[in-house]
């Protein structure tokens, strides 16, 4: 066994976040596919506070068809991931593998803990973090760099009460069919679309629920298609086929219910372009290691910027391990090298 496998990584997973089962499911095969790699590997799940370990119970995560309720989430004290950065959990650990979704764990509060006390995780660092996470900030950094990205506008949770007003606004700007969903929220939690002025604002209200703001966003027809980077290279491009409906959490969590082309049935030329604007995304939100940008391509040929994903699904059938499988790598191996180029990246900082 040559040295880097014998270095000791801590996967954090699970957290408070509406994502929680899909981190827990993320860290569960991450955990085993870097021991599988030959790493020693401990899994923790922040939310059970320092010393609690969760590989048995990674292990039996699975991902319900709707997000965790929110009041029982509540429930969970959001110091707990804080204080796992101190823990002696993380003492003499060489790396930190960050399988968390949304919340804490990937707006960039994690990623500023580690960098204080020094240890190297995988994945972006503080400021793309936030701004990924940010789809406001998203947007708006897209459209500095002439990335296309759909119409929008946004409202504070707060100010969603007066539902004529909300129509009203959304008849003067972006029109119907429209997407709603909370500002900062990943794995599609509390995104829907609104079709008519008639389920407008239960929708927003719903969004609401999961965030203090909530955006509004030209709802955009086409295909849903997503391109993973590693390093500085995109991946072969996926696309996403809902079986009814759309891409929500139910859709991309429930059996069956999506069908995924890897790679996608693009021309050599289609191919090209999003590739590119992928990782144009990549290196204008600043992200480094591993991310998922993605895409709506309308039928009239546009690209559009949907969001940024620097902390993607983990699991074997996530979309970033599938486009990785397209191009001949394993999964082991794709966690291996997310690995390696982290450490990579932390010694070159260290150096500067």
């Amino acid at each position: 066994m040559d040295q880097k496998k014998k270095l000791k990584i801590a996967v954090l997973m699970g957290g408070n976040s509406a994502e929680r089962d899909v981190s827990l499911a993320s860290g569960a095969g991450v955990v085993a596919s870097l021991r599988k790699a030959g790493y020693d590997v401990t899994g923790i799940d922040t939310a059970l506070g320092t010393g609690q370990l969760s590989n048995e119970h990674a292990e039996t995560a699975r991902i319900d068809e709707n997000p965790p309720d929110t009041i029982n989430l509540a429930a969970i004290d959001s110091e707990a991931t804080i204080r796992t950065v101190s823990s002696p959990d993380l003492k003499n650990v060489d790396l930190v593998f960050i399988a968390l979704h949304g919340g804490i764990g990937e707006n960039g509060t994690i990623q500023a803990l580690l960098d204080m006390v020094g240890i190297p995780y995988t994945g972006s660092g503080v400021l793309a973090s936030a701004a990924a996470m940010d789809k406001i900030v998203a947007k708006k950094i897209m459209i500095a760099s002439g990335i296309p990205t759909p119409d929008y506008f946004v409202r504070s949770s707060d100010e969603i009460t007066d539902e004529k007003a909300l129509i009203d606004e959304a008849l003067n700007t972006i029109g119907f069919p429209l997407v709603v969903k909370p500002h900062d929220q990943g794995s599609s939690v509390g995104l829907d679309i609104s079709k008519s002025p008639d389920d407008l604002f239960e929708k927003a209200k719903t969004a609401a629920g999961y965030s203090h703001k909530v955006l509004f966003e030209k709802f955009i027809p086409g295909r849903e298609l997503t391109v993973g980077i590693l390093g500085n290279e995109p991946l072969p491009v996926a696309e996403v086929r809902p079986k009814g409906g759309f891409y929500d959490y139910h859709h991309k969590y429930t059996s069956g219910m999506t069908e995924y082309l890897v790679p996608a049935p693009l021309t050599e030329e289609e191919t090209k372009i999003v590739s590119a604007l992928a990782l144009s995304a990549f290196k204008a939100l600043g992200c480094r290691g591993y991310a998922r940008i993605d895409f709506r391509y309308s039928p009239d040929s546009q690209w559009y910027f949907l969001e940024a994903n620097t902390l993607p699904g983990m699991t074997q059938t996530s979309l970033v391990p599938k486009a990785a499988k397209s191009a001949g790598m394993e999964f082991h191996q794709l966690l291996d090298r997310i690995a390696q180029i982290a450490i990579e990246d932390f010694e070159k900082r260290k150096n500067v």
